[in-house]
């Protein structure tokens, strides 16, 4: 099968949407599929080595985030004769951007099956970026913006159950399947989490949380240092290590100076895969998470893979991960009742024992190997019923 995929968003760019690419096109590359992508260009030289062929694309910078790029649409549609030579199956868009016409402009051109993945709970993350306009008026246009550009595919890729609700509650009528995005579990075999801890100098026997992802507003790390402040009534010397880089972290550090958490607070940067992240999971006690906006929550995943026990609330695309007895305790978003949970794993060596077990037991039904055939299948059904409805000429493509 021949996929093409378009995106504002890949690597050097972290977020969710960036591994999400590259974990189904290493999956369907080791299947004997071909995976092209479109994505920004962002003046950085050479992709490294991948498991597909990147397509780099004049791009403009995002005022009101200047990490991000959105694709210019002229450029993407020049390559219309190129593409229209590699004789692609289906077109799946990733991002709800400029990607998202640009795609639908060359699923029209090429004559293919159009998905998309919904993978950003907007009207819960635009409020952020443009606080300047009223909350409620920003709900609305995201809403109607979900649902006008879901109604206009050929179907849809959502990664939660509770995510596809709530598009069905904006009005989105579109076929759609709920396909998460897997974990590579030979990346996340093995940790040192000792070698962390001496690396930053954190006593093997300090009691530690662990956040990884981006510093953003949406992820309400805000709600994890308050939370902080009462598990330190319990643990005095308890310590919160965040990885990851984002636009909030400024304003994380000045929150951690007002609660004076400064001792109890390591701020680590960005870890890549095989550089250290793994490690830093590992170095933790507990997995803490408490994001309001995630379609699915793949770091829970990443941590659980490492046998690292999990403390987090269940909302969103969180609610299809976190399950009591699998490796997780489920906290409410107050303060009191998360950091109860905390402190009761952190004072029970036996309990992170047994929920560690769990975790790492549970971790294996999620393997992006079982999930890319779900998707490939999805692939299939889509291209079939797409070229039977147009009368184009049917082959079949092979899914493995």
């Amino acid at each position: 099968m021949r996929i093409l995929m378009i995106s504002d968003v890949y690597f050097p760019r972290i977020n969710g949407v960036s591994t999400s690419i590259q974990t189904f096109s290493r999956e369907f590359a080791a299947k004997g599929h071909h995976v092209t992508l479109i994505a920004p260009d962002y003046g950085q030289g050479d992709d490294p080595k991948d498991a597909m062929d990147i397509i780099r694309v004049p791009a403009r910078k995002v005022i009101v985030d200047p990490e991000d790029r959105m694709l210019k649409m002229k450029y993407v549609t020049k390559l219309i004769p190129e593409l229209a030579r590699q004789s692609f199956d289906i077109l799946h868009i990733q991002t709800p951007f400029v990607a998202h016409y640009a795609g639908l402009t060359l699923a029209r051109r090429l004559n293919l099956p159009r998905i998309e993945t919904y993978h950003t709970f907007f009207e819960e993350y635009l409020y952020n970026y443009i606080p300047f306009l009223p909350s409620s008026w920003l709900k609305f246009v995201a809403r109607r913006f979900s649902c006008a550009q879901c109604n206009d595919l050929d179907a849809l890729v959502v990664p939660s159950v509770a995510m596809l609700d709530v598009l069905r509650c904006y009005g989105v009528r579109s076929d759609a399947a709920v396909i998460p995005t897997g974990i590579e579990l030979a990346d996340f075999k093995t940790g040192d989490g000792a070698a962390f801890r001496r690396q930053y100098g954190i006593p093997a026997e300090r009691s530690t949380l662990v956040h990884v992802g981006r510093i953003a507003h949406e992820k309400n790390i805000d709600f994890l240092l308050r939370m902080l402040v009462v598990v330190r009534q319990h643990i005095a010397d308890v310590l919160l290590v965040i990885a990851g880089e984002g636009p909030a972290l400024k304003h994380l550090r000045k929150l951690a100076h007002t609660l004076q958490l400064e001792d109890n607070i390591l701020f680590v940067g960005y870890l890549s895969r095989g550089s250290g992240l793994q490690d830093c999971y590992s170095a933790g006690d507990v997995f803490v998470f408490a994001s309001r906006t995630e379609t699915q929550g793949l770091v829970l995943l990443e941590a659980m893979a490492l046998g690292v026990p999990v403390v987090s609330t269940a909302v969103m695309g969180t609610q299809d991960i976190l399950l009591e007895g699998k490796g997780a305790r489920v906290a409410r978003e107050e303060p009191g009742d998360f950091a109860d949970k905390v402190v009761s794993v952190l004072s029970n060596r036996q309990l992170r024992q047994t929920l560690s077990v769990e975790a790492r037991s549970y971790a294996q039904v999620w393997t992006a190997d079982l999930i890319a055939d779900r998707m490939l299948a999805f692939y299939e059904e889509r291209i079939m019923k797409y070229r039977a409805e147009s009368k184009a000429p049917c082959q079949a493509p092979a899914i493995g």
